[in-house]
């Protein structure tokens, strides 16, 4: 990447920190060997990756037993679906989750169904918002499993994961799985002891970690059926051998994020705001699908009768980085399902544009995107926006 390339693309992937990545380097450097291993040298990994284990605990309000270590938001979501889903079939069969939802749970998903499970989807309206009054209509006594995001990756939408919580456990035994792969380090997000959902999924590389890290943590102890049987690492719920750089490296970042959440959330709504105030000056040319109530570092919003990859290339000759959608789904042609979901003007389906903040961005890079913003709508739409 170029010296003063702005890069606007962080719910995809963030620059990690100097210190997660120092951290990364010294325990690949002194405690490098299997911490599974009986002597000195692997006892002392062990120790290592039982406190980050125990600091990522603290953070999140449950027991050091209660966090498993995973290669990443991907596997963390299918470990949790499969293992509870399998593991809770004396209960029921029938499953919810949103249509919303990142591919990595809905594809899980659609492959239960094919098992014989009953799936349901939770409809969102033009705020890409669920229905708590639908989620009651659906819950029911033989629901065994609840995936939800927290917040949408595409354009930032918040669900009311404690109030559904409620609901939930109120009228079902199931568990409640919630996606906080994009909400994890910018909003308040802890288990309570009583209440709100019973695991939920983080990704290394979203809080300025590594790729290939993941947590998956729980509330308190689920019924279970683990999928990567082996030697019984990760309390027998996820077999093999543990990264110890990765789970050290993934601690450091969880600890950054917390530490600035309040700092950073206060500046990108700022910035948020600041550019849908600019959007707003080109009139029905651009529509905003983000919205004032969702999350803080995502902005979603679209062109009309444009092409979402010409408005990316155009961005990127003049040294902005932006993206379509999801980085999962940005290189297929079709419109997202997050798009489709939120039943926006046909227009505009084909000309999202995803911008979304990090640790790293600046007053000045904003100050920068807003001016090539302003190019590169006069270079395709012309006298159309003014």
């Amino acid at each position: 990447m170029k010296e003063n390339t702005i890069y606007l693309d962080n719910s995809a992937t963030t620059k990690p920190y100097e210190e997660v990545m120092q951290a990364f380097m010294a325990v690949n450097e002194q405690y490098y060997a299997n911490p599974s291993s009986i002597h000195t040298m692997g006892v002392e990994a062990n120790e290592l990756l039982m406190r980050a284990r125990e600091q990522v605990a603290n953070i999140l309000h449950t027991e050091a037993k209660n966090v498993l270590f995973t290669s990443g938001g991907t596997e963390s979501n299918n470990t949790a679906i499969f293992g509870l889903a399998h593991g809770n079939t004396h209960k029921g069969n029938h499953i919810l989750t949103t249509e919303i939802e990142h591919p990595s749970v809905l594809e899980s998903v659609k492959q239960l169904e094919k098992e014989g499970f009953e799936i349901e989807y939770l409809q969102v309206d033009n705020m890409g918002v669920v229905s708590l009054d639908e989620l009651r209509q659906k819950v029911r006594k033989d629901t065994i499993l609840v995936s939800m995001m927290h917040v949408n990756n595409e354009m930032g939408a918040i669900q009311p994961i404690f109030e559904a919580a409620k609901i939930i456990h109120e009228a079902s035994r199931a568990a409640f799985h919630v996606d906080a792969v994009q909400s994890f380090g910018k909003l308040p997000l802890t288990f309570n002891e009583d209440e709100g959902p019973d695991c939920i999924t983080i990704s290394g590389h979203k809080i300025h970690g590594f790729k290939g890290s993941g947590i998956l943590a729980f509330r308190k102890k689920m019924q279970w059926q683990p999928y990567a049987l082996g030697g019984g690492q990760e309390f027998g719920l996820r077999s093999g051998t543990v990264a110890v750089p990765q789970a050290v490296a993934l601690s450091k970042a969880a600890r950054i994020a917390i530490e600035t959440m309040s700092e950073r959330a206060k500046k990108y709504r700022n910035w948020q705001d600041e550019i849908c105030t600019e959007l707003k000056k080109y009139g029905d040319a651009v529509t905003i699908l983000s919205t004032p109530q969702g999350a803080p570092h995502i902005l979603s919003f679209s062109i009309r009768d444009l092409k979402g990859e010409i408005m990316i290339n155009a961005f990127q000759k003049r040294g902005v980085i932006v993206s379509t959608s999801s980085a999962c789904s940005s290189k297929q042609t079709k419109t997202s399902h997050v798009v489709e979901a939120l039943n926006i003007d046909e227009h505009f389906k084909k000309g999202v544009i995803r911008i979304s903040f990090g640790a790293h961005v600046t007053d000045e890079d904003i100050a920068q995107f807003k001016q090539v913003l302003h190019e590169v709508l006069m270079e395709l739409k012309g006298e159309y926006v003014l």
